[in-house]
C-alpha cells in the first residue's frame, strides 16, 4: 500500500531548506517520492494520507546507550518513540537487544551517520513539534510510534 505522509514543513535532511506542506510517499520500506503535499497528490491518486502536526524528516541515529526498560522490546520501542530508527552497535551488543532490533528493523550500525530521505531510500521518517518532542516515528515504512 501507498501511504503519503505530508506535514506543514518536510527537511530532506535536517540542514536542508525546508518544503512548506511538504510530504513523502512511501510503498513498503521505501520512499517513492517527495515533494509539497500537492504534487504528490497528483502523481499518487488514491494513496492513503497521513497528516502530521510539525516538521517531517529523517529519523535520526540514537547516539547513546539505549534507555533503561524491562525488556529488550521496550529498549527498543523507546528508542523509537524518540525519532531514532537506528542504534549504534556498541550499545545494542547483547544477542537479546540484536534480536530484537531484527525483529523491529532498527538499523544497527557501527558508526554514526547522517541521515536524509532519498527516493528508493529506506523509509525512515520522525516528525518533530515546535517543542522538539516526537510526534511520529515510521521505521522501514511502518508507523511505528504515533503520540497521542
Amino acid at each position: 500500500m501507498l501511504t503519503i505522509h505530508a506535514a506543514d514543513e518536510l527537511r530532506l535532511s535536517w540542514d536542508a531548506e525546508p518544503v512548506r506542506d511538504g510530504a513523502v510517499a512511501v510503498r513498503g520500506d521505501r520512499v517513492v517520492g517527495t515533494g509539497s503535499l500537492g504534487e504528490l497528490l497528483e502523481r499518487f491518486p488514491g494513496a492513503r494520507l497521513r497528516r502530521w502536526p510539525g516538521v517531517l524528516g529523517p529519523a535520526l541515529v540514537h547516539e547513546g546507550p539505549l534507555p533503561q526498560a524491562p525488556s529488550p522490546r521496550e529498549r527498543l520501542h523507546a528508542v523509537l518513540k524518540s525519532g531514532s530508527t537506528a542504534v549504534l552497535e556498541r550499545y545494542a551488543g547483547t544477542p537479546d537487544l540484536r534480536a530484537a532490533a531484527v525483529r523491529n528493523e532498527v538499523a544497527v550500525l557501527p558508526r554514526t551517520r547522517e541521515t536524509a530521505i532519498v527516493d528508493t531510500g529506506r523509509a525512515d521518517l520522525a516528525v518533530f513539534d515546535t517543542d522538539g518532542a516526537c510526534v511520529a516515528t515510521v521505521c522501514a515504512g511502518r508507523l511505528v510510534h504515533r503520540r497521542r
